[in-house]
């Protein structure tokens, strides 16, 4: 279990996302992120990051896995469909 709530999670997950949207930048792409629930990262990978094949794996090796360094070795990212903002509670 992780030992924050969401709301303190906010902040050191902003900051890495922040370091890390350079290097999909260098390949045409992008990450937003959307929010923390229930210790859960959602984020929404863009440009050409959306429908490219690679993406699971940015996700999960890139994203994740400097999240997981950085803050906590149980923080879970789940990317969230252009379109699906508002249906997050679903995923």
């Amino acid at each position: 279990m992780i030992p924050f709530t969401d709301e303190e999670l906010m902040a050191p997950v902003k900051n890495a996302i922040e370091k890390i949207r350079p290097s999909l930048a260098l390949d045409g792409g992008d990450i937003k992120f959307l929010t923390v629930r229930n210790s859960k990262v959602y984020v929404q990978l863009r440009g050409a990051c959306v429908g490219c094949a690679s993406s699971g794996t940015t996700l999960k090796y890139g994203v994740e896995r400097q999240l997981k360094i950085e803050i906590h070795p149980e923080i879970t990212v789940i990317n969230v469909p252009i379109g699906m903002e508002n249906e997050i509670d679903k995923l």
